[in-house]
C-alpha cells in the first residue's frame, strides 16, 4: 500500500468514526403511553435521534397493561412508571435499559382512585405522586430501592364542583406537577375550577395544604396542565373547557394572575378542547395543544413580564393531539395524535419558535404521552 492510499485510509476510518460518534451522541429513547382499547398492546419504545430527526421502532414488553396512558421517568433514568387509566385504576413500575431500551415489569399498586390520568416522581425519586381524574383525587406511593412501588401512602380527595354540568358535576384531578423546589405540588383539578395546591415533605412523603390552599381560576374554564417557566418566576396553566392559557406570577408556592390569553385565531369559532402545555427550554416560547380544531398554538413570553404574545396556530397533520414534547435538542416538537393513531415530527425555528411539518410520523395506535431517555453508548 502506497503512503497515499495509507492516508486516503485513514482519513476514511476517522471519518467513520467520527461519524458514528457523531449519529449516537444524539440518540435518544422515546416512550409512548397509549390507550389500549383499538389495538395498542402498551408502552411502545423508539430510537430517537436528536440531530437528524430519525427514529426506528425498538421494542414492545409491556403487553398486558391496560391504558397506560401517562408515563413518568425517575431522576436516575433507570426507572419508569405509568397509570392504568381504568375504573379502579393502578400504577406500574418498570425498570428500563438505556443500552437496549428494554422494559422489564416490577410491580403494580393501586392508584388510590379510579382513572388517573397524569403521574409525576418527585426529584429524589423517592415518591410518586399520581393524580385520579374520575376519582377526583391524589395518592402518593413510595419508591422502594429497586425501583418498585409500595401501596400508597395517603390519597387526598377533592370536592366540589362547578358550572359545567356535564364536565364539572364533581373534583376531576387532571395533573399532579412538583415544582423546582421539591416543594411546591400545582394540582389543577377540571371539575373544580381550582389550581389545588400543596407542600411536599420529602423525607416523609407527606403532603400538606399549601398557602394559599388553592387559587380559583374563571368559572368554567377547566384548569388541565400546568408548567413552570425556566427562570422559576412565571407559571402557566392550560384550560381544557375554554380554551384558554393563565400566566402567573410564582413566588413562595402563592400565584398571582398577570395574564389569559386564547389558543385560538380570533376566527376561529368550532369546537375545541386544550390539553398539553410546554415551554422551551430558553424560557422565549410556550406551546399548547388544542384538540378538535387539531393544531398547537404557539406563543412568544415577554421575558420581563412573563406575558404571552400569539404567534399562530400549526396543524398537527392528525387528529386529537393530547400530549406533545420539545426534544432535549430544543430542535424538535413531537406531537402524539390520539384519534389518527400517529406521532408528527415537527422541526422547531429556535429564534421564531414556529413549526414546520418534516413529513415524518411514526404510526401508533391512539399515543397519549411521550417521554424521552438518553440511550447508552
Amino acid at each position: 500500500m502506497t503512503f497515499k492510499n495509507i492516508c486516503l485510509y485513514c482519513l476514511s476510518l476517522f471519518l467513520l468514526i467520527s461519524f458514528s460518534g457523531y449519529s449516537q451522541e444524539g440518540d435518544y429513547y422515546m416512550l409512548v403511553g397509549t390507550y389500549t382499547n383499538k389495538g395498542s398492546e402498551g408502552v411502545y419504545v423508539y430510537k430517537f435521534n436528536t440531530q437528524t430527526g430519525n427514529f426506528s421502532a425498538v421494542i414492545d414488553n409491556t403487553n398486558g397493561l391496560k391504558n397506560p396512558t401517562f408515563l413518568a421517568v425517575a431522576p436516575n433514568q433507570k426507572f419508569v412508571y405509568t397509570v392504568g387509566e381504568t375504573q379502579g385504576g393502578s400504577v406500574n413500575a418498570y425498570a428500563f435499559d438505556n443500552k437496549t431500551g428494554k422494559l422489564t415489569k416490577i410491580n403494580t399498586q393501586s392508584a388510590g382512585g379510579d382513572g388517573p390520568c397524569h403521574i409525576s416522581v418527585d426529584k429524589t425519586g423517592k415518591w410518586v405522586l399520581v393524580g385520579n381524574y374520575g376519582g377526583g383525587s391524589l395518592s402518593i406511593l413510595p419508591i422502594e430501592k429497586d425501583g418498585s412501588l409500595a401501596a400508597p401512602t395517603q390519597t387526598i380527595k377533592h370536592e366540589g364542583k362547578s358550572v359545567n354540568a356535564s364536565r364539572q358535576e364533581k373534583p376531576h384531578v387532571h395533573s399532579v406537577n412538583i415544582a423546582p423546589n421539591n416543594t411546591d405540588v400545582f394540582v389543577p383539578d377540571l371539575g373544580i375550577d381550582k389550581i389545588v395546591t400543596y407542600k411536599l415533605d420529602a423525607k416523609t412523603g407527606q403532603l400538606t395544604a399549601g398557602t394559599p390552599a388553592a387559587t380559583k381560576t374563571a368559572d368554567g374554564a377547566g384548569p388541565r396542565h400546568f408548567t413552570i417557566h425556566p427562570n422559576g418566576k412565571w407559571a402557566y396553566v392550560i384550560q381544557e373547557l375554554n380554551a384558554t392559557v393563565t400566566a402567573y406570577n410564582y413566588a413562595k408556592g402563592s400565584l398571582t394572575e398577570i395574564q389569559t390569553i386564547s389558543t385560538l385565531p380570533p376566527d376561529y369559532k368550532g369546537n375545541n378542547s386544550c390539553a398539553d402545555i410546554h415551554i422551551s427550554a430558553d424560557g422565549k416560547f410556550l406551546y399548547g395543544s388544542n384538540r378538535f380544531y387539531d393544531h398547537v398554538v404557539v406563543y412568544s413570553i415577554d421575558q420581563k413580564t412573563g406575558k404571552l404574545t400569539y404567534i399562530t396556530n400549526q396543524s398537527v397533520e392528525g387528529k386529537t393531539p393530547r400530549n406533545f414534547m420539545i426534544d432535549p435538542s430544543g430542535k424538535w416538537v413531537l406531537v402524539a395524535n390520539q384519534d389518527s393513531d400517529n406521532i408528527v415530527l415537527f422541526k422547531r425555528d429556535v429564534q421564531k419558535g414556529t413549526l414546520t411539518p418534516t413529513g415524518k410520523e411514526i404510526k401508533v395506535s391512539m399515543p397519549v404521552c411521550l417521554k424521552m431517555i438518553k440511550a447508552s453508548k
